[in-house]
């Protein structure tokens, strides 16, 4: 195994990263473990093809140690963690496959508690259910919060919304041009509000016939993958993978914000810089997409899920965006420096209160 691996966790202070192999299946997985010290490591489970093997381990410690900041940002008391599994979930996915790794989880005892991601369904979860308790996504009828996306969409139109509160000094989007990268499942419900609150989309997306499906839906325009970092808008809403602001897309722009739900939108840390430098607002992703785990954690507070709580505390997300800009504007800092402050302060006071309690990490 390539030794940056070991450096990457040793500079970002992760807990462990386990490979998973299971030769009768085919599975070959990885579950990375950033942070126990809000609760049980909590992310969710990712299948996707990878040109590398280490591309995955890297994947998945970047959403990991993602899932901690969006936690410890949000107040859920939760620490972050993910997985992934390597193969194409049109091809490779079986029962068989995912009860195997439902095993993997379940020997970690509880120290990862696992959900839906890209390439993984609310079927699948029931699959890991019947292997392992520590699975959170979960239908209605098997005591979980259900279908997430629409929390996802919601507090990334939020955040969205906050962008130009901030930029416009008005929270509509009305009017206002949009440029939407990818159309899955809440991309799709992000479509529906941003068009909803009267502003114009251009749509892109690898899978032609989710393209098809919104311009037949909503009458958007579309332009190929490659083109959408072209266009000429008000906003660049990335709804698809992350590391889409990256050297060769950050200059090509021509937006006043960044905001969407895509994790990891940066490919490195001085790419939120550098957009700053451009006088361009961007939405901290792990903010602005925190709406899904927010909801979907709701069952673990006292009393049970409840669905207004829940929603009132999506909601929560632009004021919490607000308040990053402040932090932001106090400090002199980048927009993504305060949010990881809001975060790494949340977790260093409840580290203390354990220090004097005896309580373990």
């Amino acid at each position: 195994m390539d030794a940056r691996i070991l450096d990457y966790m040793q500079r970002y202070k992760f807990k462990k990263v386990v490979i998973c192999n299971d030769t009768d299946t085919g599975l070959r997985a990885v579950i990375a473990i950033h942070s126990t010290a809000l609760g049980p490591a909590t992310g969710g489970l990712r299948m996707w093809t990878y040109a590398k093997e280490e591309d995955a381990i890297f994947d998945a410690m970047r959403l990991a140690r993602g899932m901690t900041y969006k936690y410890a940002a949000a107040g859920v008391n939760l620490g972050g963690g993910k997985a992934v599994i390597i193969g194409d979930p049109k091809k490779d996915k079986t029962e068989a496959l995912m009860r195997a790794m439902g095993k993997f989880i379940n020997q970690l005892g509880g120290e990862y508690i696992t959900g839906e991601d890209v390439g993984t369904t609310l079927d699948d979860m029931e699959l890991l259910l019947t292997e392992t308790d520590h699975v959170v996504t979960l239908p209605t009828h098997a005591g979980g919060a259900g279908d997430i996306s629409p929390a996802t969409a919601l507090s990334s139109v939020l955040a969205t919304k906050a962008c130009a509160q901030r930029v416009w000094g008005n929270p509509s989007l009305a009017g206002k041009t949009v440029a939407l990268q990818g159309l899955g499942v809440c991309g799709y419900k992000a479509l529906k509000l941003i068009i909803d609150e009267g502003a114009t989309v251009i749509v892109t997306d690898v899978d032609d016939t989710k393209v098809a499906a919104a311009v037949a839906e909503f009458g958007v325009t579309a332009v190929a993958p490659d083109q959408i970092y072209d266009q000429a808008v008000d906003i660049f809403a990335p709804y698809a993978l992350g590391a889409v602001i990256n050297d060769d897309t950050i200059a090509r722009l021509r937006c006043a914000i960044v905001a969407g739900s895509a994790n990891n939108i940066f490919a490195e840390e001085r790419h939120g810089d550098e957009l700053q430098a451009r006088g361009i607002v961007y939405a901290v992703d792990y903010v602005a997409n925190s709406g899904g785990t927010i909801f979907d954690t709701d069952r673990f507070r006292k009393g049970g899920f409840q669905p207004e709580r829940a929603w009132a505390n999506v909601r929560r997300v632009y004021d919490r965006t607000l308040e990053v800009f402040d932090i932001a504007d106090a400090e002199g800092i980048p927009f993504y420096r305060a949010a990881d402050q809001i975060a790494e302060r949340r977790i260093a006071s409840l580290d203390a209160v354990r220090l004097l309690d005896g309580r373990p990490r």
